[in-house]
């Protein structure tokens, strides 16, 4: 027994003796190996298990997998925006949202009942966009709502949610890229001088800004840098453009768009210029002047009416007293001559 024994420790020892050779370490080095791996392994079979995969070949975790496929497509879903519109629960009324998207995004639609209606049993909620029906999910017995991944603008539009029971009532969300800020009113300035006209596109960053002027019905894209003698375009910030439109002339009246280019879609503003001649500043004082003009004119031409009156009436009253002056000497002489002949 006692030879055995010790047969069975020799063979143990030139095991080990074979290992510490293979493995380069001491003896020391290895059973302080083995005490740490056996302290961190304590605890059930399958910590063992993970321990020992992530000691022996390490590999990703569970949250690096979902950020792999999250981030797989153009549009991350960590990108998460909800839009809620309560509905009022008014028959026939309908609630409008707009919903402006510069970028990709995936968003969340909502449509909630207002509390007070929620004894309304039997409820037909239908999503639609144009005449397609979308899919929709229960939030809550009184909230209902769709989810979009917004990639590009074919995305875009409106989307309607219908509530039928004892009422109807809907809401619809409009999805829209940024509106660009024109000017309503014309930009009014003169011949030879110089119009600068001015485009914001507010709280989004447009990738890009174009020009362009209206020839009839066709829009034509300004180049700057070809006609630099007439047009000269600066971007002042990264969502404000102008254009500066050199020496102006009659041609140069018309109207103007600024486009907007996002990542998902173009937006365009208007405005319009009206050139003036020189001349024009000067018709209202023409104008006066004539009226002026007219005016003396018919004042004079009544002085003289009334002078030319007033001569004729004199002339016609001395005429009268002449003619009663041959009348009363006609008369005294008739007189004189019926004395005669009495006499």
């Amino acid at each position: 027994m006692p030879a055995a024994f010790s047969g069975n420790r020799l063979r143990l020892l030139l095991c080990l003796s074979l290992s510490f050779s293979l493995s380069g370490g001491s003896p020391a080095e290895h059973m302080m190996a083995t005490q740490t791996v056996n302290q961190q392994t304590q605890g059930s079979p399958s910590d063992h298990l993970t321990l020992g995969h992530n000691i022996s070949r390490p590999g990703p975790d569970l949250a690096t997998k979902v950020f792999k496929q999250a981030s797989g497509g153009n549009v991350s879903d960590a990108t998460f925006v909800e839009y809620e519109v309560l509905l009022p629960g008014v028959s026939g009324t309908s609630v409008e949202k707009n919903i402006t998207l510069d970028r990709g995004t995936r968003i969340e639609l909502s449509c909630r009942l207002d509390n007070k209606y929620s004894h309304l049993k039997s409820l037909q909620v239908t999503w639609k966009r144009g005449n397609e029906t979308v899919r929709h999910i229960n939030k809550t017995e009184t909230s209902w709502s769709i989810q979009l991944r917004i990639s590009d603008n074919s995305k875009l539009g409106s989307y309607s949610c219908t509530v039928k029971g004892e009422e109807e009532i809907s809401a619809i969300f409009h999805l829209q890229v940024p509106k660009i800020e024109g000017k309503e009113k014309p930009i009014v300035s003169y011949e030879g001088d110089t119009a600068v006209m001015i485009c914001k596109s507010f709280g989004y960053t447009p990738i890009a800004w174009t020009w362009y002027m209206t020839n009839g019905s066709e829009q034509i894209a300004i180049n700057d840098t070809l006609l630099a003698n007439k047009y000269v375009i600066h971007r002042i910030s990264a969502n404000v453009t102008h254009m500066k439109i050199l020496k102006l002339t009659k041609e140069d009246n018309g109207v103007y768009w600024c486009e907007a280019a996002f990542e998902l879609g173009k937006s365009k503003g208007k405005l319009k210029l009206k050139v003036l001649s020189f001349m024009v500043p000067l018709k209202p004082f023409l104008a006066i002047v004539a009226e002026v003009v007219i005016l003396v004119t018919i004042i004079f031409l009544y002085e003289m009416y009334s002078k030319k009156k007033e001569k004729s009436a004199e002339a016609e009253k001395e005429f009268d007293q002449i003619e009663q002056l041959k009348s009363e000497e006609s008369n005294g002489l008739e007189n004189s001559s019926a004395r005669h002949r009495k006499i």
